[in-house]
């Protein structure tokens, strides 16, 4: 039976590795402590099964116990401000700060402040490029339609349904990582 466990845990450990290592890295700077979290993470898989414990959705778990490993360590650490990650020189997430928690808030709200960059940051890659390219003029970059129009020889309209499309999907497609910062 033992045999067997290892062999189901091993299984995970080479199946979900490398995502969940990505998963990390896009939130800790410090390759060591992305290390660290991840055998942190597969040993509380090892333990919870030396003791029994059911996990049905076993991925999930995993990026649970990272996200709360990920938690612990900024709680440990005194918060880097936002502009020290380097993300002051982007213009576009500047324009954003009256949106996201406080980098001072905290290592929980700097965590919340990360992540909600990092999935709207995929969120708008996924875009179509035309309504990327309106969405980032308009909301980002502050130009108007009007200018817009001018500039593309493409009508307000067409640009102001972009535009539409483009907020409807950021909505659906953020809504979840949304749900879930507001449940904790």
């Amino acid at each position: 039976m033992s045999l067997e466990k290892d062999r189901r845990i091993s299984e995970v450990v080479k199946r979900e590795q490398s995502r969940l290592r990505n998963f990390i890295r896009r939130r800790v700077p410090d390759p060591r402590d992305v290390e660290d979290i991840l055998q942190d993470v597969f040993s509380e898989l090892v333990e919870a099964n030396s003791l029994l414990m059911p996990i049905e959705h076993v991925t999930g778990w995993l990026f649970r116990v990272a996200r709360n490993r990920i938690t612990d360590l900024f709680r440990k650490k005194k918060p880097e401000s936002f502009s020290d990650a380097g993300a002051a020189d982007d213009e576009e997430l500047l324009q954003l700060e009256d949106l996201l928690p406080s980098p001072d808030a905290g290592p929980e709200a700097l965590y919340a402040r990360n992540v909600l960059l990092d999935e709207l940051e995929l969120a708008v890659d996924e875009l179509p490029e035309e309504q990327r390219e309106v969405f980032v003029a308009h909301e980002l970059e502050g130009r108007s339609f009007k200018e817009m129009a001018a500039q593309t020889g493409v009508s307000v309209n067409t640009l102001l349904s972009r535009k539409r499309y483009a907020v409807l999907h950021l909505r659906e497609r953020l809504q979840s990582i949304y749900d879930e910062f507001t449940k904790a």
